[in-house]
């Protein structure tokens, strides 16, 4: 490929293009970013392309993409084709557990010694995303330098300093040490623990929100422009990582994302974020869209939001489904998780999305959860009875209205930085049986389609999710030898069981507390005695985080007595 300079258009943002020209380096500092999985996945991941676009911006550096299709080939950058072994600096962004081994593979193969510890000195292995702050440890030996937060707070300035480091010729560990003291900046064996979390934006603002750089047939989403209305979620549900490491719940400006759209014109925006029918300003920003010809897309949306008005717009301007997540399989054991769900609202919303005449409804729970009973699914046979009696009903005697329902379920595997870390995770035979309990129940319900997730990864990604760093030997196993999962764990001397089918104890200290995500711990482990309890807390974001202080989040965020730090 020719190495012609060819910067982004004016909006910012590679549209109908994949693969912007290739950059000479003319002097600026040449960093990887490493998305370990294939490039349709990396150029559909939201955090990612607000990585390539921080640094792309800084005028010291050039940033070249790199993707992993696997095979035994050195990594060769998406953009010049340059080999990933050419690069002083090596950023991963990290946001699925499966992508651990991804990302030995990708070192391994460009000649790269895996572990830190080997290496010596340059390049630079750092890794970010949400992984890096939600649990570090199972891939620390092999990892320079995590960084821990959100990635507009520094991260851009701190990957050119380590590049000037390495263009000047000076040590690798000089620079480690003159960082490991910093806010988030978790460098394995030389920072004090635990580490801060660095968070973007004040407590309820989201100044900056996240956009795609790369609009293209070639990702998962066909031509979408993503676009960031909130991170963080106000509601609490006690498996969800994002509603606990995010805190405090932050949102977008409507009229900065305005100007984003204008400046950009996309013909498709997707709306990334999380209950995004709690934001205000939802419904007047998705008309402002309509009236300007740019189309939309939302995705699962609570069934509290969907008013008469709010459904008719949907409908009148092209969505034919509806996606409502149940979680829990029964009322008792959403009240335990923190899911607020009222099941005659909830039915009437059904109601109005079959008069209004959608195609499809798509519902999702999650299966596995400690003490859960064939009753639970008993009980859910028996609402999606009361369901399709209410999608009848929308109806009126006419063929118009929801004509399919898929039911998708899932497997909990508990995550660290939630009150499930405590959680034993159900076993392979648990789930298999749940299974059972769940098609007996749905059997007898008319027109439901069940797609059920295979346990064995889900146990893989709990294992993973919990590790600590003996893990990465199973990852190592998994990566270098090159026969898959199944192979390292047989090979692996540790024992699966000891992450997985325990009840954690109280006081027992987790590998990924050497991060501070600013959640209280003893703020966790309430929450989690409140599941066992099967008792409901309040929303979080309801006051700002002084007043309540629940979760600690307002003296993380301003100190004891302090205005602001």
């Amino acid at each position: 490929m020719s190495a012609t300079t060819n910067y982004p258009p004016e909006s910012g943002v590679y549209y109908g293009l994949a693969r912007p020209s290739a950059q000479e380096w003319g002097g600026r500092l040449p960093i990887a970013l490493v998305f370990p999985g294939p490039a349709r996945l990396g150029l559909s991941t939201l955090g990612w392309q607000v990585v390539w676009k921080l640094l792309n911006e800084h005028p010291a550096l050039i940033v070249e993409r790199f993707f992993w299709e696997g095979g035994d080939e050195e990594p060769r950058a998406y953009d010049s084709n340059r080999p990933l072994s050419s690069f002083p600096v090596i950023a991963f962004s990290l946001n699925f557990e499966e992508e651990y081994r991804d990302m030995v593979e990708v070192l391994d193969r460009a000649g790269i010694a895996v572990r830190s510890s080997e290496r010596g000195g340059w390049p630079l292995v750092l890794a970010g995303g949400p992984l890096a702050f939600l649990n570090p440890a199972p891939v620390a030996p092999a990892v320079d330098l995590f960084w821990a937060g959100e990635a507009e707070v520094g991260f851009a300035n701190l990957a050119a300093e380590a590049a000037q480091y390495a263009f000047e010729g000076r040590d690798l560990r000089e620079y480690l040490e003159a960082v490991a003291q910093r806010d988030g900046i978790y460098v394995p064996g030389l920072s004090k623990l635990p580490v801060r979390r660095v968070l973007a934006g004040t407590e309820r603002d989201l100044p900056n929100p996240g956009h795609s750089c790369f609009v293209t047939q070639e990702s998962e989403f066909r031509d979408m422009f993503l676009l960031e209305v909130n991170r963080g979620c106000p509601y609490g549900c006690r498996f969800c990582a994002a509603g606990f490491i995010y805190r405090p719940p932050r949102h977008a400006r409507v009229e900065v994302l305005r100007d984003i759209v204008e400046r950009v014109n996309p013909g498709k925006v997707g709306l990334v974020g999380t209950a995004l029918t709690d934001w205000p300003d939802l419904f007047p920003f998705l008309q402002w869209l309509n009236e300007r010809g740019t189309k939309f897309s939302l995705a699962s949306l609570r069934y509290d939001g969907l008013t008469e008005e709010f459904l008719t717009f949907l409908r009148r301007t092209g969505t034919r489904s509806v996606t409502l997540a149940l979680e829990g399989a029964s009322h008792r054991i959403r009240k335990a998780i923190n899911k607020r769900l009222d099941e005659t609202k909830f039915l009437e919303a059904v109601e109005r999305i079959s008069r209004l005449q959608f195609n499809h409804l798509k519902l999702y729970i999650i299966a596995g959860w400690p003490d859960e009973t064939e009753d639970d699914y008993r009980e859910l046979g028996q609402f999606l009875h009361e369901i399709n009696a209410a999608i009848e009903a929308g109806r009126g005697g006419k063929k118009a209205g929801v004509g399919h329902v898929t039911l998708g379920v899932s497997s909990l595997v508990p995550k660290p930085w939630t009150p499930f870390q405590w959680a034993p995770m159900a076993s392979e035979a648990h789930l298999d049986q749940a299974m059972k309990w769940l098609k007996k129940a749905v059997k007898p319900v008319k027109g439901v389609q069940v797609r059920v997730d295979k346990p064995g990864p889900s146990r893989l990604q709990g294992l993973l999710a919990r590790g600590d760093e003996k893990v990465f030997d199973l990852i190592e196993l998994a990566a270098l030898e090159g026969k898959g999962w199944k192979h390292a764990l047989r090979e692996w001397d540790g024992d699966p069981a000891d992450y997985l089918d325990r009840e954690r104890g109280a006081d027992e200290k987790f590998p990924w507390e050497c991060i501070d995500t600013g959640v209280d711990r003893d703020f966790l482990r309430k929450e989690w005695e409140r599941y066992k309890n099967v008792q409901a807390s309040p929303l979080c974001g309801r006051v700002d985080c002084t007043r309540c202080n629940a979760c600690g989040m307002g003296t993380w965020l301003y100190g004891e007595g302090e205005e602001g730090r």
